[in-house]
């Protein structure tokens, strides 16, 4: 069990006698380091007889860091005393990356030409040839010629190998499964001996995934049984002939009505002032149309006409006489009486 003190704490948690110990934190970083100490940012309970004040950090190159400054006080006690300090990056600091030992930097791929790579003591993935591995191929050939190999493959190796190969080249991706078939049924597939021999092998086409061991279960689109589309033209798509053309049936236009031509009494060039002096061109009428229209004007000019008022036609209907020679006989006696 935890003792507690009499002693009150101010309503931040922190004994006051620690919250006000913001000059003796000071002191303390200045001299240390006169040039590098700035504001203060705040202070922290690290229970009841320990506070931690903390101030901005204005060194070149330590942006975001924060002073820390431990300060204690016993119960009791008028003033508190300081008991360490630090240098601590902030929320916003930059710091380095967590430690990786050099044993395990190494990534996969980072391996180039000429580059040597040991594996670490003890690797779980290897055991000693004369041991059993648990893959009837290598037991049997070691038995055959004395210890075989000098290391193996684990069992622990053997899963880790599959689970890689597995997730690069398995039934799950995108490309087996838009493939036809399996790798299993490919004239290009090339088994592996010993205990993966069911799952795994190795692609022979060099337009597929060529020299990857990929599971039996994964495919492409190079499959040695991929049948070449039968019909012409692609199966997706029907040809396209850039030349052809299509025919589309339009509405017929509508005639534009010509104004009746002008009499050639009214032929001739009319000046409009109100229009700002345009000038209208003549109309032309062939000699022959013109005189042919004078000779019709003159005849119908000559000739009586044989149309009676509708009153008198319908009197004569009714008597039964001719009513154009009635007429001719009334206007005989007219001309007699007078």
């Amino acid at each position: 069990m935890y003792a507690v003190s009499a002693v009150s704490v101010s309503e931040s948690g922190v004994w006051p006698i620690l919250a006000d110990a913001v000059d003796v934190a000071r002191r303390a970083l200045v001299a240390l380091e006169p040039a590098g100490v700035g504001a203060h940012l705040g202070v922290t309970a690290e229970g009841e007889s320990a506070a931690t004040h903390r101030f901005e950090a204005t060194l070149a190159g330590y942006h975001g860091w924060q002073w820390a400054v431990v300060v204690a006080a016993a119960p009791g006690a008028a003033y508190a005393t300081v008991s360490e300090s630090a240098l601590l990056p902030g929320p916003d600091a930059l710091i380095a990356p967590d430690f990786v030992p050099w044993d395990q930097r190494v990534r996969p791929g980072d391996l180039s030409p000429g580059d040597l790579l040991t594996p670490v003591p003890d690797d779980p993935r290897l055991v000693p040839g004369y041991v059993l591995s648990g893959d009837p191929a290598v037991d049997d050939v070691a038995r055959e010629i004395g210890l075989g190999r000098t290391q193996v493959l684990s069992l622990e190796g053997r899963d880790e190998a599959s689970e890689r190969w597995y997730s690069e080249f398995g039934p799950d991706t995108d490309m087996a499964k838009a493939a036809p078939s399996t790798c299993g049924l490919c004239g290009f597939y090339l088994p592996l001996a010993g205990a993966m021999r069911a799952a795994f092998g190795v692609c022979g086409n060099a337009m597929g995934a060529d020299g990857r061991v990929v599971h039996a279960e994964y495919g492409c689109g190079a499959h040695s049984d991929t049948i070449v589309p039968t019909g012409g033209g692609s199966p997706l798509y029907e040809a396209y002939d850039d030349a052809a053309f299509d025919v589309i049936q339009q509405a017929p236009r509508k005639q534009v009505e010509q104004a009746p031509v002008a009499d050639a009494a009214d032929a001739g060039t009319v000046a409009d002032d109100s229009a700002g002096g345009v000038v209208v061109e003549p109309n032309t009428v062939p000699e022959s149309n013109a005189a042919a229209s004078v000779t019709a004007e003159a005849t119908a000019e000559a000739e009586p006409s044989s149309e009676l008022p509708s009153d008198v036609a319908s009197e004569a209907s009714r008597s039964g006489t001719d009513p154009i020679e009635s007429e001719q006989e009334k206007g005989a006696e007219s001309s007699a009486q007078s």
